[in-house]
């Protein structure tokens, strides 16, 4: 099953919710005027549009996401990937390198990452 879109303002919702699911409507409306200075109905709206996209539930006033953080972020990154450059991963790294230096400690992260996947073993 592919990763519903979740657009920025949804997404900063979303941190939200993951960071306190499960969690009644009532206060996911508290926490977004808090954080966000959303009013009532827009928070209420949101929950509506994500639960209609499969994104999250709510039932009984209690809200929980179907989603992860890292299926979204993956999802992102992958829609980045294919529509800027055309699919190709090496062409996005080399794109990012040129305008971001990294660290010694980042490189090493890096090519650790890469040798994990090189041994089929999971990423963390």
């Amino acid at each position: 099953m592919d990763t519903p879109k979740v657009f920025e303002s949804e997404y900063r919702f979303c941190l939200i919710l993951w960071e306190r699911e499960p969690v009644t409507s009532g206060e996911l409306v508290k926490l977004c005027r808090e954080r966000l200075g959303w009013k009532p109905t827009t928070t209420y709206t949101v929950i509506k549009r994500l639960s209609e996209r499969g994104v999250l539930k709510n039932e009984h006033a209690v809200v929980t996401a179907l989603v992860t953080r890292d299926q979204v972020q993956a999802a992102e990154i992958d829609e980045l990937v294919e529509k800027k450059f055309s699919g190709s991963l090496p062409a996005f790294l080399s794109a990012f390198v040129r305008h971001r230096r990294l660290t010694p400690a980042e490189l090493d992260q890096v090519q650790e990452m890469i040798d994990r996947y090189r041994r089929g073993e999971d990423d963390e």
